[in-house]
């Protein structure tokens, strides 16, 4: 088990939903990365998806593409982050997963992608454009390393396709709350009911609800119906608007508004 799947299991035994957040790697800088990570989770913040910017990110809406088109711009690679990462774990050990696209994984190699983020202090990934069907050579070197590839169900997710994605899931199920790209929207959390019953009669990872959650009360709300929930796009915004400061202090009102304070 991974710091992430230990961080749940923390979770479970004190009844609390957990509490991940998003942010870019290299994003105005990478001494900013660094203290936002740590700040983070001085505010309350469980797990940290540290991003590895890619110049074609999919899934991503405009806060989180234009993150990454800034940290490219000042020069963010994937060695750069790793190192960030490896000064993060001088003081930290707060979970931590990659989130980034497959090209820059297969550019830098994927067994030694892999293998270089164990080593930085990594503990699992998130690759949204790395389907279940082609995500071998991925999942294999994940489980030499003992680290965890999170696996995404969405409200498109076809009945015969839960039973396979739950089962090579680990660390947790990233429940994708609507269609569409990442970004603050009004959403119907409980419309996710039968998505996330569904994964828990398939597996027993835990799940995390992710896309469009901007607020307390939406983190609220989705998180009836997870063990998580994840946001990106409303703590980038303010990281790139406001600073380190102020986006830490959305992230306590996250944690105040799911720990119901």
């Amino acid at each position: 088990m991974t710091r992430i799947g230990d961080k749940f299991k923390e979770l479970a035994s004190l009844q609390k939903k957990g509490l991940i957040v998003y942010i870019t790697g290299g994003c105005p800088d990478m001494d900013t990365t660094i203290k936002a990570v740590l700040a983070a989770e001085k505010a309350g913040a469980d797990i940290i998806e540290i991003g590895i910017p890619f110049s074609d990110p999919m899934a991503d809406g405009p806060v989180i593409q234009h993150a990454a088109t800034k940290a490219l711009e000042r020069g963010a690679t994937v060695n750069g982050i790793l190192a960030a990462l490896k000064k993060i774990r001088e003081v930290s050990a707060i979970p931590v997963a990659f989130m980034t696209y497959f090209n820059p994984i297969m550019q830098h190699g994927v067994a030694a992608f892999v293998r270089d983020a164990k080593a930085a202090g990594a503990d699992g990934f998130i690759v949204p454009d790395l389907s279940l069907e082609e995500n071998g050579e991925m999942l294999t070197a994940c489980k030499e390393e003992q680290l965890d590839l999170v696996e995404f169900v969405a409200p498109t997710t076809t009945a015969n396709r839960f039973p396979a994605i739950c089962q090579q899931a680990s660390g947790f199920v990233y429940c994708i709350s609507n269609t569409g790209v990442t970004g603050a929207k009004v959403v119907d959390y409980s419309t996710l009911a039968p998505i996330t019953e569904n994964i828990k009669k398939n597996t027993a990872v835990p799940v995390a609800i992710g896309f469009g959650i901007s607020s307390p009360a939406a983190a609220k709300a989705a998180s009836q119906y997870a063990e998580a929930v994840i946001v990106g796009s409303a703590v980038m915004d303010k990281l790139m608007n406001s600073g380190v400061q102020e986006m830490a202090g959305f992230i306590a009102e996250l944690r105040s508004g799911l720990d119901g304070e």
